[in-house]
């Protein structure tokens, strides 16, 4: 870590908040697309869920402790071969399923729409997960190679999301086990900016059902514009969909269902993917006490998993990183995604299970 800060604590996500909320007024303040400021419920909700994930992290200190185990989970040349042919089988997955569509999906909202596929899905998955062990358990700069080769994949996708997920959990996997210097992040946060930009202009100007005439700078705050408008014409349908919206997030895998699209038919009245922040998804299913569970729940899932890679490092890092990645991204889409639910799942897993070996040296 770069001198004592500790830049990829669980608050960032509150520093990332108003970062967002802040791109968001600058599309209000010029009416980019006739963008108007939200109303002061929405603010009131933000801020409170805010607070209450804030409670969270806070909360999650008192389960720590000196016991924690400092063992390390050891791992063997054949579990790094295991990982590697992971990773280069998910590369093969990704490759085959962008030849099975015919073309290039950045250029293409048709051919976008035809690359989200279980291939896909599990491609993903599996990169996700081995590269960031890999990087952050054996130190080989082939490694890297390997990284830039799934991240052009990912980015031809079309799909930001996946792309900007990869980057930023390499990123903090990076800063824990490389303590790579707060210039370099700088640089680091900077191209990640700019290919978030690149690629979200190039995927919008390439769906030919749509016609856009606004630039790359302004599509990019207009987007954060947008979002939090869904999010505050959605609280006048608080609890409408009734847990439906999880349930699909957690089913679309099987049904090839998109929540979003949910969120888009239920607050917009027509069928359009629409993101509404990490606050959205749980207050149109269950509505505000069920948001500030969630915001809660994240709050400490991440406290803690925070802490216990901290002190075991290796596979607990590349978890943390994965999982608050997809968290930061998680401000602007909402919690809709199934690949987060599995790391967050994995999360809670780790968390018990090192409750438990920590209950175990005790007696």
């Amino acid at each position: 870590m770069s001198g004592n800060r500790d830049i990829f604590s669980p608050y960032i996500i509150l520093v990332a908040i108003i970062a967002y909320l802040l791109m968001a007024y600058v599309a209000f303040h010029y009416k980019i697309r006739g963008l108007n400021f939200p109303s002061l419920v929405s603010i009131i909700y933000i801020s409170i869920g805010s607070l209450v994930y804030i409670l969270g992290v806070l909360t999650s200190s008192n389960f720590k402790s000196p016991l924690y185990s400092r063992v390390k989970m050891e791992f063997s040349p054949r579990h790094e071969t295991l990982l590697l042919i992971l990773a280069i089988l998910s590369i093969i997955l990704t490759t085959w399923n962008l030849y099975n569509v015919g073309g290039i999906p950045l250029f293409s909202g048709y051919l976008k729409a035809k690359a989200f596929t279980k291939i896909w899905f599990i491609s993903y998955l599996l990169f996700l997960f081995s590269i960031n062990l890999l990087l952050a358990r054996f130190k080989r700069n082939s490694y890297y190679g390997l990284f830039i080769i799934g991240l052009t994949l990912s980015a031809l996708t079309g799909y930001r999301t996946t792309t900007v997920v990869l980057l930023l959990s390499v990123l903090i996997n990076l800063y824990y086990t490389r303590n790579i210097s707060l210039g370099r992040i700088t640089i680091i946060g900077i191209f990640i900016i700019s290919l978030t930009i690149i690629i979200g202009y190039i995927a919008v100007k390439s769906i030919e059902w749509q016609h856009w005439n606004l630039n790359p700078i302004e599509l990019f705050f207009y987007r954060a514009g947008y979002t939090l408008t869904v999010f505050d014409r959605l609280i006048q349908f608080e609890g409408a969909t009734h847990g439906k919206l999880l349930y699909s997030t957690l089913t679309g895998f099987f049904t090839s269902t998109d929540p979003r699209i949910i969120v888009g038919t239920t607050v917009l009245g027509y069928k359009h993917s629409s993101t509404s922040t990490i606050f959205g998804p749980a207050t149109l299913d269950f509505g505000f006490f069920a948001m500030i569970i969630q915001m809660f729940i994240i709050g400490l899932i991440l406290g803690l998993l925070h802490t216990i890679q901290k002190i075991k490092k290796g596979f607990f890092t590349a978890l943390y990183a994965i999982i608050l990645a997809h968290t930061l991204v998680w401000i602007e889409t909402g919690p809709t995604d199934l690949v987060v639910w599995i790391f967050y799942l994995i999360g809670v897993a780790v968390i018990i299970r090192e409750a438990c070996h920590e209950s175990g040296h005790r007696s």
